[in-house]
């Protein structure tokens, strides 16, 4: 009996301690959780974003932005000096690494349209003394027109300068237009200060006498790449067939439409390339002529005379201007064959229309003369 006694409140007491046990643990689990979600809930409230304030305003008609705000007269400004976008880190090296080409300096926004719609692209080269000539191949020249500038120091700006005055007095030659630039790792292009000029449409572009004396004597010095410039210019034509001319060469008026015609009828012969018989006209000439009659006119009375007869007979005299010349004048009035060529002479070289995958120009060869005539395949 004394035994048994002593059992029960042993028992009583165990099971009391093991209550209260279980009742902290509780506590310490809810207080636990308790933490975690209040944690989870601070941390989903800061992380997120603060709502819009309600305004009663009427809402602006022009939505704000998270761009930042464009000077619109400074945009019209660039757009008006297309040219002064060209970073001058990023043009492509020729194989020698000694200029810089920069493929669409500027380019007309109907250059791609135009030569969409012509068989044939007007490529030619230019240095910045001899810009202005451009405007005269434009005149008589309705396609699309690639031209390659050499620019050393600052010639760089009197091109902006030129492309800002086309852009702004000449629209409808721009739009036809594609201008590309070439300077030398010696002298390389600075963008400099704009002349007033540029944006006087009644002045001539390109006056005499804006190039820095320092620039005109290293000129003076340095070989001209006529080469360079002549692959720039044709290489940024997107037509079949391209007429590779120098920038003082004026085709015939509507020569675009006439070679359009012509080429659309002739049979394709990959390996042909149809050489233009080209004049030198004296300067007592005042008016273009219009058609083969009036060339031959002023050829009997010595006011027009092949191209560099004088200087080097050779130049273009396997083109037989004398046979050209003797199947008169106006025989058609639509573009034809009129003989061809079959006496090839050393140093001939020819003015010519010829499908765009004839060779390029050897690029090792500088300066003037005797460098056309080294456009061969390799």
């Amino acid at each position: 009996m004394g035994f048994s006694n002593l059992q029960r409140p042993m028992g009583k007491i165990r099971r009391d301690k093991i209550w209260r046990w279980r009742c902290q643990w509780s506590l310490v689990t809810l207080a636990a959780i308790a933490l975690v979600v209040y944690n989870a809930v601070a941390n989903m409230w800061l992380l997120s974003p603060t709502p819009c304030t309600v305004r009663s305003t009427p809402p602006p008609s022009e939505l704000p932005t998270c761009e930042p705000c464009v000077d619109t007269a400074a945009v019209m400004a660039v757009d008006d000096d297309p040219i002064a976008r060209l970073d001058l880190r990023l043009g492509r090296w020729d194989n020698s690494r000694s200029y810089r080409l920069f493929d669409y300096a500027t380019v007309g926004d109907m250059y791609a349209e135009a030569s969409a719609n012509h068989r044939v692209c007007l490529a030619t080269q230019s240095s910045i003394e001899r810009l202005h000539e451009l405007l005269r191949i434009a005149a008589h020249w309705s396609g699309p027109i690639s031209v390659a500038v050499f620019v050393a120091g600052d010639e760089l700006r009197l091109l902006r300068a030129f492309a800002t005055w086309l852009f702004r007095c000449q629209p409808e030659v721009y739009a036809r237009l594609a201008l590309h630039a070439a300077t030398p790792i010696d002298r390389p292009g600075i963008q400099g200060n704009v002349p007033s000029w540029a944006k006087n449409c009644e002045v001539a572009p390109l006056p005499p006498g804006e190039r820095r004396a320092d620039t005109v004597s290293w000129r003076a010095r340095h070989p001209y790449p006529q080469n360079h410039l002549r692959n720039l210019a044709r290489r940024n034509c997107h037509t079949p067939y391209v007429f590779l001319v120098d920038v003082d060469i004026v085709p015939s008026r509507g020569m675009a439409e006439a070679l359009d015609n012509f080429l659309a009828k002739v049979p394709k012969c990959p390996l042909c390339a149809f050489v233009v018989p080209t004049y030198e006209l004296d300067k007592r000439v005042a008016n273009f002529p219009a058609n083969k009659s009036e060339l031959l006119r002023l050829s009997r009375n010595k006011l027009a005379i092949p191209f560099h007869r004088k200087v080097f007979i050779y130049n273009q005299y396997a083109s037989n201007f004398s046979r050209w010349e003797s199947s008169g004048g106006n025989e058609t009035l639509d573009t034809h064959i009129s003989h061809n060529v079959t006496n090839f002479e050393l140093l001939y070289e020819p003015f010519y229309v010829a499908p765009d995958t004839v060779p390029a120009h050897d690029e090792r060869f500088l300066g003037y003369g005797f460098t056309r005539n080294t456009q061969v395949g390799l």
